[in-house]
């Protein structure tokens, strides 16, 4: 019969980690929210690039160059990033980075010429590479206490947002000015990052649970811890930048779709704005559906069968998207393209962590969102060189590169899991 005192401390010990596990779901639901207002806030901008497009009279080609001030600015910061994380903490760094990223998304429609609108957008894209850097690492460690492979669930909160944000954006398209849009925006944006950024800092950092390892084919471990002879493998490490060529071609996909599908519908196809702005929203609910299902997909098919498939299925689609005479056929391939790329950038985030941990997700990250903020741009010169449709399959020729270069690591990512 169990004395007093150790029912006592059994009674103490399980308070202790309900407690714990309500903290757990508290900081997952804050996490959750800055993912949300990161994709919320993204759209709600990429909606509004055809009128901001004329209001500041650019070239498509002048137009890229503008919008490589979101990639300079979120290229610098996220190298930045992970020395401010280790100094201020994940969760501090999260805060000021959505502060900054919600703010600044009023600037763009103030401006009336390419320069100014790049200017601006480095002031963007310095709060886009901060967040997204600070939150992922956030997620990391909640990830490393949970155990559990939860990572597409953050990402489909960012879908998630992109589509709200798409979806609003193009219902207001017509009836709203793009600054009086992205004002209205920017009030949202801070409001959420401040009820969300007081629980992010009032909870501790997780810390990992006891017999946390690396993730396994099936996905079902989600620690990311590596072994310590893993971390050591040069092989190791060669996976990483594996792993973050993966991302890259994953994240140029979706940069490409933000910035030029209503574009595209626009100006190729003869959409209405609001029906333009839908083709981001479509892209980006189907996105969402993929990782809102992604973790029962990670252990049915295993992760190197679910990145070939979802390479050759976004390779597809956006083949579909880019050249389809009609709007309804691009909408349909934007859809598939969203449903094919949904766990790509996930699951080589959270495989870059199981070989060598948060340094392998910082480096997959920094080359993933690299792609996500070097495609727009690339898109646009590609464009004045040739046709916006033609640049826009690039999207569909690297995603099969994803899906190529996955098959072809097959059997060194089975032996460095071993």
């Amino acid at each position: 019969m169990p004395t007093p005192n150790k029912t006592r401390t059994a009674i103490l010990g399980a308070r202790r980690s309900v407690a714990a596990d309500r903290d757990l779901a508290r900081l997952r639901a804050a996490i959750t929210a800055f993912f949300f207002l990161d994709g919320f806030v993204f759209a709600g901008w990429v909606a509004r690039i055809p009128a901001i497009k004329d209001q500041t009279s650019a070239s498509e080609g002048a137009l890229g160059l503008a919008l490589l001030g979101v990639s300079a600015g979120g290229t610098a910061t996220m190298m930045a990033t992970g020395r401010l994380c280790r100094r201020f903490g994940n969760h501090p760094t999260t805060v000021a980075a959505g502060v900054l990223f919600a703010g600044s998304v009023a600037l763009p429609p103030l401006t009336h010429s390419a320069l100014a609108l790049g200017l601006v957008l480095l002031v963007f894209g310095t709060g886009f590479g901060a967040l997204n850097v600070a939150m992922n690492s956030a997620a990391v460690d909640l990830i490393a206490a949970l155990r559990r492979p939860v990572m597409p669930s953050f990402h489909a909160a960012f879908s998630l947002g992109g589509m709200a944000g798409a979806g609003l954006g193009g219902l207001i398209a017509d009836h709203l000015s793009p600054t009086r849009h992205l004002s209205l925006l920017a009030v949202f944006g801070l409001l959420l990052a401040a009820a969300a950024g007081r629980r992010l800092i009032s909870l501790p950092v997780p810390a990992p649970r006891d017999g946390a390892g690396p993730a396994t084919e099936s996905g079902n471990a989600a620690a990311t811890e590596p072994s310590p002879g893993a971390e050591r493998s040069g092989r190791a490490r060669w996976l990483v930048a594996v792993f973050g060529l993966i991302a890259l071609c994953t994240a140029y996909g979706e940069g490409a779709m933000a910035d030029w599908a209503a574009l595209h519908l626009h100006q190729d196809l003869d959409a209405s704005a609001g029906l333009a702005a839908a083709g981001y929203a479509v892209f980006a609910l189907m996105m969402a559906v993929g990782r809102l299902t992604g973790t029962a997909l990670l252990e049915r098919l295993g992760q190197t069968r679910a990145l070939i498939a979802g390479g050759a299925t976004a390779a597809a689609g956006m083949l579909l998207g880019s050249l389809a005479p009609t709007v309804w056929l691009a909408l349909l391939g934007f859809a598939v393209t969203g449903l094919g790329l949904a766990n790509l950038f996930p699951v080589a985030i959270a495989r870059a962590g199981a070989l060598t941990g948060p340094g392998g997700v910082a480096a997959a990250s920094t080359l993933g969102y690299g792609g996500m903020l070097l495609g727009p741009p690339t898109i646009g010169f590609l464009a004045d060189w040739y046709s916006l449709p033609v640049a826009l399959t690039t999207v569909a020729a690297l995603a099969a590169v994803a899906a190529v270069v996955a098959y072809g690591t097959r059997n060194a990512v089975r032996l460095a899991g071993n």
